[in-house]
């Protein structure tokens, strides 16, 4: 299983090696500032110190797969410390996708099974689940501003105030009220590309259009974004930038 973590579980430090190999695996870590780079990297081992990982489906779990989880998970917790990750320690890994069978009751009291494929999952005080192939392929996918590893890390985030609603929890009711005024706008207007892109032929929007069922999803979706390609992001949503560097701090900028 593990071998450098299995021994060092109080580990301060993670080895040169190891993390130079995660940095040129995820250009868009590597792109921060050496001030930003040595946070993450103490972020990083004292969030390997403190979780516990367990492959599914005959992934083992190595320093590699635990650390490049690691260093992407820490990512939007820069400024914000590694207490917004405080309840949970299960991180469930499987090597690719799954399908989960999801059981609804529609307003008419109708029972509705079906299945739904799952890139990852965050459970509300609970584990969070990701699939390897995605996370390992994270540097390249990034181009497209998608990170599945990001996305469930923020689905936390979202979560810690007990509201899946696309909004963390906030100092006051303005602070919230002001985010939601934002968020929910951008939201709408993307929404709306997605419809148009989905059903009359439009162009393909940018960020995943997944990001349109709900708006905890475009939240997660856009911060995935704005986190791994941070210009693009910038060009696509201008108006949602002030709002996450507010919140998630200087992490958001990538070093000049």
């Amino acid at each position: 299983m593990f071998g450098w973590l299995r021994k060092r579980r109080d580990a301060r430090s993670i080895p040169d090696g190891m993390w130079r190999h995660v940095l040129a695996r995820y250009p868009f870590l590597a792109a921060r500032s050496p001030r930003e780079q040595q946070r993450l990297r103490e972020l990083a081992a004292q969030f390997l110190a403190t979780k516990q990982f367990h492959g599914a489906n005959g992934l083992v779990i190595t320093d590699a797969v635990a650390l490049a989880i690691a260093g992407q998970a820490v990512l939007p917790v820069l400024n914000l410390g590694l207490a917004w990750y405080d309840d949970f320690v299960g991180i469930v890994v499987h090597p690719a996708e799954v399908v989960a069978r999801r059981t609804v009751t529609d307003e008419h009291g109708v029972v509705h099974d079906y299945d739904e494929v799952l890139a990852g999952e965050a459970m509300q005080g609970g584990p969070v689940m990701l699939n390897w192939s995605d996370v390992d392929s994270a540097g390249r996918t990034a181009e497209q501003g998608y990170n599945v590893v990001i996305h469930e890390f923020i689905h936390k985030i979202d979560m810690r105030d007990g509201l899946a609603d696309g909004c963390p929890p906030l100092a006051s009711r303005a602070a919230r009220d002001a985010w939601l005024a934002v968020m929910r706008c951008e939201y709408e207007a993307f929404r709306e590309k997605v419809i148009i892109a989905e059903r009359f032929g439009g162009a393909p929007t940018w960020l995943d259009p997944y990001g349109a069922t709900e708006i905890d999803e475009f939240f997660a979706v856009a911060c995935e974004a704005y986190f791994v390609n941070r210009q693009r992001f910038e060009a696509e949503f201008p108006a949602l930038l002030p709002l996450l560097d507010g919140f998630f701090g200087p992490s958001g900028a990538i070093a000049s």
